[in-house]
């Protein structure tokens, strides 16, 4: 196995911590851990006296309930919890695939999704959003790339980093594909929640196919990426059990402490999720005043869910003008580049507090750059 660099992190690696403001991250405003605490009013005393052993490897059974909750299929017994989603991702590629299979990944997409499929020996084909009409995805694309070799297809719904979300005769008919072809359906759902319109909620890929399997994790919905909880839920027992065997080679088990602190915000999900789409709400209305204002520069299309957009550059190449807004204005957008080349968009990131006046200084940059 050789693993390409994962260009994304590495671009964060060189930045994240350095650049005075951030308006590419895709996850929701984090919170302290007294105001995490004080959801719970017996918190902070469990908290103090939480047993620092090793953990059970599939998660701890409350933790594991309180994810199943998420689902209306799913128990905690098709539960299996990782640390994060990239655990999550690197383990099921390797117990589903072996060089010559075949993956469909839905593209632009988060590397590993696609990455750790051909470090195996896989073959990947990109089904690809169309810019054109709002990244939307076409199923009559996905039956052109289908072949006998094809044993996973990935999704991502709502869509990192465009935005894009089916309606649910979408879902429904990728899972009567997936029936007709044997394909696993492999389903990030890491932003599911996060929907302007709760109606717009997709059911999850593990609710309604019994093979599927359902990505989620407390750092985007809940703002909680310092946990480095994710999970994977799936009635699929086969994958269930190989990956609960393949995990032993990973992490084993998960920090007892961050098992403790993603039960509580599970617990107030709602609460949580509420609070993050408020913040979305108001950085959305920002963000249409912006780009209308800007409509010569930029093509936006408003998301109906989630935290990340993929606004297209109309003029000039998006590297050059993402270096030149770091220099100049200590902005950092997310290169559409990092996905692929040839890709001028720049991914947004409107999850957190700050968006307002972050936009401020982007559109100072821009009155500067063309008075």
């Amino acid at each position: 196995m050789k693993l390409e660099p994962f260009r994304l992190e590495r671009y964060f690696a060189k930045h994240e911590f350095s650049a005075p403001y951030l308006l590419c991250t895709s996850d929701c405003e984090s919170m302290e851990l007294r105001d995490l605490l004080a959801l719970d009013p017996h918190a902070q005393e469990k908290f103090q006296s939480l047993w620092l052993g090793y953990t059970e490897s599939s998660g701890d059974p409350g933790l594991r309930q309180a994810v199943a909750a998420l689902y209306e299929q799913i128990t905690a017994d098709h539960v299996l919890v990782h640390a994060g989603a990239e655990e999550a991702i690197f383990n099921f590629m390797n117990v589903t695939l072996g060089s010559g299979d075949h993956v469909i990944v839905h593209a632009p997409c988060y590397q590993s999704l696609a990455e750790v499929a051909r470090s195996i020996g896989a073959g990947v084909s990109e089904w690809r959003g169309d810019p054109g009409h709002k990244w939307e995805l076409d199923l009559a694309v996905l039956r052109t790339l289908l072949t006998p070799r094809t044993k996973v297809v990935v999704v991502n719904f709502p869509h990192n980093p465009t935005g894009f979300l089916p309606g649910p005769a979408f879902i429904h008919k990728l899972s009567e594909l997936s029936e007709q072809h044997g394909f696993i359906i492999f389903s990030d759902e890491v932003y599911r929640g996060l929907e302007l319109d709760p109606s717009d909620r997709l059911p999850a890929a593990a609710d309604i196919n019994d093979r599927a399997v359902s990505l989620g994790v407390m750092s985007k919905t809940f703002g909680l990426a310092g946990l480095r909880i994710g999970w994977v839920a799936t009635r699929n027992t086969r994958i269930y059990n190989e990956l609960s065997v393949f995990k032993d080679y990973t992490t084993i088990c998960n920090s007892a402490p961050s098992e403790f602190l993603a039960t509580i915000a599970l617990q107030n999900a709602g609460k949580i999720a509420e609070r993050n789409l408020r913040i979305i709400h108001n950085n959305l209305d920002q963000l249409d005043r912006f780009f209308t204002n800007h409509a010569d520069l930029f093509q936006w299309y408003r998301p109906k869910a989630g935290s990340v957009a993929f606004p297209l550059l109309l003029k000039g190449r998006v590297q050059a003008f993402c270096t030149d807004l770091m220099e100049k204005a200590g902005i950092l957008l997310l290169p559409g580049t990092l996905y692929k080349e040839g890709s001028n968009a720049f991914r947004v990131g409107f999850g957190r507090k700050n968006v307002p006046e972050v936009l401020e200084k982007f559109d100072a940059y821009l009155k500067e750059k063309t008075p």
